[in-house]
């Protein structure tokens, strides 16, 4: 089954809530070695970066996950999960992240009459082909909250974008680990679709 990484750092009941309306089974983890028998993971998150990097590694979860995502199976990062893949983060301070997607986590910046942080429904500019963000609907559109975004060390890894006065990076991926910086678990259709899409990269029937 997929399994959903509980750190203390998200509300994990509206993606377990969003798992279940498509009939997808997933539990909470709490230690690493609950990792190895997965079938995909998921890593959400809120808040600041250091405080979730910092909660990942109080429970070890920096070398389970590296050691997770070497085994080629599939890992989605949603908000701040999706920024902790990356190398580090400028977000009050420096901090290493898991080195999963090489770039870093910099501040939004933007025209003057926009504020940040970036909140709202957003649509999002999908770049090539990405399995993740396969039979989206012609909006496309998903729920931000963030005032930091990734900036990976390779554009390839960038798989969507969304445009808030200057693009950002809306979706990523590497091999078989994806991040999206918006909730798909809003259960709007699009958010839905996408964790259709992940459960199937797991190997997994949804509904």
């Amino acid at each position: 089954m997929l399994v959903v990484v509980d750190c203390g750092i998200s509300n994990i009941r509206s993606v377990l809530n969003a798992l279940d309306a498509i009939k997808v089974p997933a539990k909470v983890v709490e230690s690493p070695s609950e990792l190895a028998g997965a079938a995909g993971v998921i890593l959400p998150g809120v808040g600041a970066f250091g405080d979730g990097i910092r909660s990942l590694d109080e429970r070890g979860f920096r070398e389970g996950i590296r050691t997770y995502v070497s085994s080629g199976r599939p890992l989605l990062g949603i908000c701040l999960g999706m920024q902790l893949l990356a190398s580090a983060s400028y977000e009050y301070g420096e901090h290493a992240g898991l080195d999963v997607i090489p770039g870093v986590v910099k501040r939004i910046e933007t025209r003057e009459d926009l504020r940040v942080p970036h909140v709202g429904w957003n649509t999002i500019d999908v770049r090539g082909a990405s399995p993740l963000l396969a039979d989206l609907s012609e909006e496309r559109s998903f729920y931000f909250v963030h005032s930091y975004h990734l900036v990976p060390e390779d554009d390839e890894f960038v798989t969507a974008t969304t445009d808030y006065g200057v693009p950002l990076t809306a979706c990523v991926q590497r091999g078989a680990v994806y991040g999206a910086q918006f909730h798909p678990e809003k259960r709007q259709a699009d958010g839905l679709k996408l964790l259709r899409n992940f459960a199937a990269l797991c190997g997994m029937a949804s509904c």
